[in-house]
């Protein structure tokens, strides 16, 4: 993983490197590092974990809260990392938004706040590596927005999700992109309408997470999916996941014409031929990663 992260170090468990003691409003560079105040992010072997630290705050995502994760997650993109963890510490995954954070911004602060949050929804699915979210209690409005738009998800059996904003007087429209891409439509929006919390069963049972487990057994059910599905060549997974997302909401004939020019250029690199050989050979494959 890129060492611009600061923090980047073994860990055996998310949150468990220490947290800088020092309190940053935003994003400090000392020393060619960046000191990360409401995130930590450590290298787990082949995967990069990022732990969202504000339990104080229900992790709620604030506008610097935000900048760190993508800052963090476009650094991760680009390195060496097979696969990304994103957890939480304390009772609650995420709150969404920050409303301290929100409250009497004007109309270009408050567009400026969900440009970036959309921006941090979107890099999870434009980076090439798997990103799974390790879900620890409640993920709210933007929190269960950013379950929805990791590519995999495992829940705790006490987990609930949430879009509050039917309820209330402040429709949650941004997290229902997401929302409408992860789960049938009459369940998103019966989410969104009713602003009810659905708990880890029913959200499995609509495809929003993977996996439920016992609460004790998450950190180990997210790394045994994640190992599942980082195995193999990390560039062809990368080309895949990254022509899933640009094929998945294209008319049927232009998915397929996609698809298709992707998969066949695809096939001349050296891992693609590599996989023949070595399936008409008898063989394990031994791929370079290119």
């Amino acid at each position: 993983m890129n060492a611009s992260l600061h923090g980047a170090q073994s860990s055996d468990r998310c949150g468990q490197v220490p947290r800088r003691p020092q309190k940053r409003d935003i994003m400090e560079v000392e020393d060619g590092f960046v000191a990360y105040e409401h995130i930590s992010v450590a290298e787990q072997g082949d995967w990069a974990a990022v732990t969202m630290r504000r339990p104080e705050r229900r992790n709620a995502l604030s506008e610097s809260h935000l900048r760190e994760l993508k800052h963090a997650f476009e650094v991760i993109g680009a390195g060496k990392a097979r696969g990304v963890i994103l957890a939480a510490e304390g009772p609650v995954f995420s709150a969404g938004h920050d409303f301290a954070d929100m409250d009497g911004r004007d109309l270009h602060a408050m567009r400026r706040l969900l440009f970036l949050c959309s921006d941090v929804m979107q890099t999870l699915q434009q980076m090439p590596q798997p990103v799974i979210a390790q879900v620890e209690g409640l993920a709210t409005a933007a929190g269960c927005q950013i379950v929805a738009s990791c590519d995999l998800a495992v829940a705790g059996e006490s987990a609930h999700f949430q879009v509050p904003g039917g309820r209330g007087g402040w429709f949650c429209v941004t997290p229902g992109v997401a929302l409408a891409r992860a789960v049938p439509r009459k369940q998103a929006l019966e989410m969104l309408l009713t602003g009810d919390p659905i708990d880890a069963a029913t959200a499995l049972r609509w495809g929003l997470v993977n996996r439920v487990v016992p609460d004790a057994d998450v950190p180990e059910a997210t790394r045994e999916l994640l190992a599942l599905a980082t195995r193999g060549s990390a560039s062809a997974k990368g080309l895949g996941k990254q022509s899933f997302y640009r094929q998945v909401d294209l008319p049927l004939p232009e998915a397929y014409a996609y698809a298709t020019e992707v998969m066949a250029s695809a096939s001349q690199t050296e891992d693609a031929q590599e996989n023949l050989r070595a399936f008409v050979e008898k063989r394990r494959p031994r791929f370079s990663n290119r």
